[in-house]
């Protein structure tokens, strides 16, 4: 036999012995009905694990990870409300479990089967994984994060608070709801885990109201390598702004007191707790994973004599609630009932195709309230002297500016975060004045922790908020590049569309900043971005187009809930002049607020048909520069500008070229993994002119004088251009 049914025969047999381990006896609030119906719960979650390790050895089940020995999480689901949003750890089907006996109409054991068998019909993922969640049930589905969660869910909790100043259209949770977050005690130990358990700290010391319990489920070990003991205490007992609580998990009285007071607490004085649960892990990590092949026999039969089962019927016992031999017909019963269920539930219909698969990448649209804008004098009072200045062309770092004080004054639920936005307006200026104009608590200055700053935005975007956070470079955001990939991007698809985190991600990047900061400065390599499934990118080339992009991606977020990352060429951000010093060529005037750019627009700029030049960002920049030379030496060019790298917008980019004797692409960033690989394989299989490319080295940017060394210049793109059309250089 396996562990799983040496568990199950030792149950089975140590009940009708009356064999129980020892423990203290039974305690606290839990009443009789209550502590039946967490014992109900925590025998369907062991029950499912059973069924699920036999689905996946049939074939018909997959991604067996369990929640046995952690079943003391139904009575931490008991001491918390229904409305409080719950990001789970992979081990809390006991959790949902109980939450479900809370809310009316709940088929949790059909539901729960269904995503076992990865049906379509499964309510929570569409049958796209094996998750917990449930939209009824407040819990944001989570696959096998390591502790990813816990930044968004520091976001969701101060999304709560929030949302009395500022109440967003779209609001989920209610004035007085809670936030919880579990995961494991290894978990705990990731940098993520620590920046957020770190941030939730950093907040709570200043006051800001944060109503967020943490939950530690601490069972010794992650996966093979075990946690020193007593290690999660020493570490997280006196961490400041936080409140420890303790509480035994094989206990299902003092779980339940325990949690019930931190949960007390955090509500009423809005402040974050830790809650350190005790639990015991059972089989194996996941799958077939076999414990005895890490730990000896003796150490996974001391945590199998410890079922946290075994002591729920003590419990129920001494306290008179549940007699062993009833305690021991709901264990039969409910393992047959699961049992008849699976052979329903594994004959329900699966995804098929590709599509299918994809639908949920996108989000639906949601219904918003027109919007026409701040009244004249509100606008007037926002912008003061600068109303004057929009008559006069500008530099992109101020249209940006203006762009966003227009969407903040039209749209309450904007909110702004990251290092530095606030109260020094940004590291270039672009966010100046906003903290004065919005207030502190729409433009947020965040802690050092980029991990941090998406959290934060992917929480609010959970309460109906549209945050448009700040990567202060783009070299940066590797440190937290999960948070969009795991977490913002995963959502929508995870959950079949019915949980979104809507928001606008700008970032300052890409290269040419003339003698400064290398490559941590100056990173012109967008990969990381290009293969995140359902993402919008945009990237603007001046000023205008930015001011109508961005409004166009706050319309995306707010509307059609998507995730948008803006990238901004640091080195447009002042750029004045185009040909000559002083020319003024590259300035433009604010575009009026009900302007913008669809997404998947292009630009074209000339109607030349000699050459048309595909390029984005600086690269149109220097492509206009080449543009004036290029006439001169009898070729006459257009320039195409991309601005929407994601999706990218090929029907637009085929029907700009049409009619072009020959195409260059002008890629500033690196040769591999840059967006001219997608542009050559569309031109060679769709397009009918010859194609070539120009791009960055696949090097990193130097600082001083070398600084474009490795980039596309004016020169090098004539060069180009001239050796293409078979022009004389």
């Amino acid at each position: 036999m396996d562990r799983a049914q040496i568990v199950h025969k030792n149950f089975l047999d140590r009940v009708n012995a009356a064999d129980f381990p020892a423990g203290a006896a039974p305690s606290g609030p839990l009443a009789a009905s209550e502590a039946v119906g967490t014992f109900h719960a925590q025998v369907l979650s062991r029950a499912l694990d059973l069924t699920s390790r036999a689905m996946q050895k049939a074939g018909e089940g997959f991604y067996t990870i369990g929640s046995s020995g952690h079943e003391g999480m139904a009575a931490v689901a008991r001491a918390l409300r229904p409305t409080d949003m719950a990001f789970l750890h992979y081990r809390d089907a006991a959790f949902q479990i109980a939450r479900a006996e809370q809310v009316p109409g709940q088929r949790i054991s059909w539901d729960m089967l269904l995503s076992f068998a990865c049906s379509s019909e499964d309510p929570t993922s569409g049958g796209r994984h094996k998750v917990l969640g449930s939209r009824a049930l407040m819990i944001p589905p989570q696959t096998s994060t390591i502790a990813s969660h816990l930044p968004k869910a520091v976001g969701a909790a101060y999304s709560i608070g929030a949302a009395k100043r500022h109440q967003p259209e779209h609001q989920v949770m209610p004035e007085d709801a809670i936030v919880m977050c579990s995961f494991g005690d290894a978990s705990a130990n990731h940098s993520t885990a620590q920046g957020a358990i770190n941030t939730a700290g950093w907040s709570s010391v200043q006051s800001t109201p944060l109503p967020l319990l943490f939950v530690c489920e601490d069972n010794g070990i992650g996966i093979s390598v075990k946690t020193p003991k007593g290690w999660i205490e020493a570490s997280m007992a006196q961490r400041p702004g936080i409140k420890y609580f303790k509480a035994d998990g094989l206990d299902i009285y003092n779980a339940f007191a325990v949690a019930r007071e931190a949960a007390e607490y955090v509500r009423t004085r809005k402040k974050p707790a830790f809650l350190h649960l005790r639990t015991v892990r059972l089989y194996g990590h996941a799958g077939a994973d076999v414990p005895t092949t890490y730990l000896s026999k003796a150490e996974v039969e001391a945590d199998e004599a410890n079922d946290p089962l075994l002591h729920s019927v003590r419990l129920l016992n001494e306290a008179g609630a549940l007699p062993p031999r009833e305690a021991l017909k709901v264990y039969t019963d409910t393992c047959a009932r699961v049992e008849r269920i699976r052979a329903e539930a594994v004959t329900r219909p699966h995804l098929k195709t590709a599509e299918d698969v994809a639908v949920s990448l996108i989000p639906p649209k949601r219904d918003c309230s027109p919007t026409n804008g701040p009244r004249l004098e509100e606008r007037a009072a926002a912008f003061g002297s600068d109303m004057r200045a929009m008559e006069e062309p500008q530099p992109m770092s101020r249209l940006i500016n203006w762009a966003l004080t227009d969407l903040m004054l039209e749209h309450g639920e904007i909110i702004m975060m990251g290092e530095d936005v606030g109260r020094k307006g940004g590291v270039y200026g672009v966010s100046q004045k906003l903290q004065q104009r919005f207030g502190p608590d729409r433009v947020i200055d965040t802690l050092l922790d980029e991990q941090s700053i998406l959290g934060l935005a992917i929480g609010m975007g959970h309460n109906g908020f549209v945050p448009i956070p700040e990567i202060q470079f783009l070299a940066y955001l590797h440190n937290a590049e999960d948070q969009l990939r795991g977490e913002a991007a995963t959502l929508p698809f995870f959950s079949n569309g019915q949980f979104t985190n809507p928001m606008v991600l700008r970032i300052a990047g890409l290269g040419y900043q003339k003698g400064f900061g290398g490559h941590f400065h100056n990173d012109n390599s967008l990969a990381v971005l290009r293969d995140i499934p359902g993402i919008v990118i945009a990237c603007p080339s001046d000023g205008a187009e930015a001011a109508m992009m961005m409004r166009e991606a706050v319309r995306l977020a707010r509307e059609e809930q998507r995730v948008v990352v803006f990238v901004e060429p640091i080195a447009l951000y002042p750029m004045r002049d185009l040909h000559a010093e002083k020319d003024g060529g590259w300035m433009r005037t604010y575009p009026s607020p009900d302007r913008r750019i669809a997404l998947g627009e292009t630009g074209v700029h000339g109607e030349g048909t000699d050459l048309a030049i595909v390029t984005y960002g600086n690269g149109r920049y220097l492509s206009a520069q080449a543009q004036a030379e290029l006439a001169v030496r009898g070729v006459n060019a257009r320039i195409v500008d991309l601005r929407w790298l994601a999706p990218l917008p090929e029907a637009a980019l085929l029907e700009a070229v049409k009619g072009c004797k020959h195409v260059l692409i002008v890629d500033e960033c690196r040769i591999t993994g840059s967006q001219s690989e997608a542009l050559m394989a569309l031109f060679a299989e769709q397009g009918d002119a010859p194609t070539a490319r120009i791009t960055a080295s696949d090097c990193f940017i130097a600082t001083g004088p070398a600084y474009g060394a490795t980039l596309p210049s004016k020169d090098s793109i004539v060069e180009a251009a001239l050796k293409l059309a078979g022009a004389k250089s």
